[in-house]
């Protein structure tokens, strides 16, 4: 006798097989698109960091060669060196005219004594 399927054929499965299988299937498709939507993230993590690594070879090959530009306050420091250089030029003027005169006062204040004799010392180099 031949097993007839027609809309009449019944299935008869246990109910508790039933349960497991429908947990089984359930969870198998979700680890598959948890795995898949974990590998897709690990994808976008290394098209940035690939990003980031070839953005930061630029900047250290730029940056020294002044072809990205100076910050702002690399701008501004350079301008309040450039001003204090320029004080200290006129406050070393003023130093040498002080010695000058203090040298000049000193000798007629104290004039050498005639009979001493005369020791000649070379100036410091500082």
């Amino acid at each position: 006798m031949e097993p007839k399927i027609d809309d009449q054929a019944s299935l008869g499965i246990n109910l508790k097989w039933l349960i497991q299988i429908i947990v089984v299937a359930a969870l198998a498709v979700w680890g598959y698109f948890g795995l898949t939507s974990e590998i897709a993230q690990l994808q976008i993590d290394v098209m940035r960091m690939k990003d980031a690594v070839e953005m930061n070879s630029d900047f250290r090959v730029k940056w020294p060669l002044g072809q990205l530009g100076a910050l702002p306050d690399d701008a501004e420091q350079n301008m309040r060196l450039r001003y204090l250089e320029k004080d200290i030029e006129v406050i070393e003027a003023h130093v040498d005219t002080l010695r000058v005169r203090s040298i000049k006062q000193e000798e007629l204040h104290n004039p050498p004594h005639p009979f001493a004799p005369v020791i000649k010392t070379e100036p410091h180099s500082d």
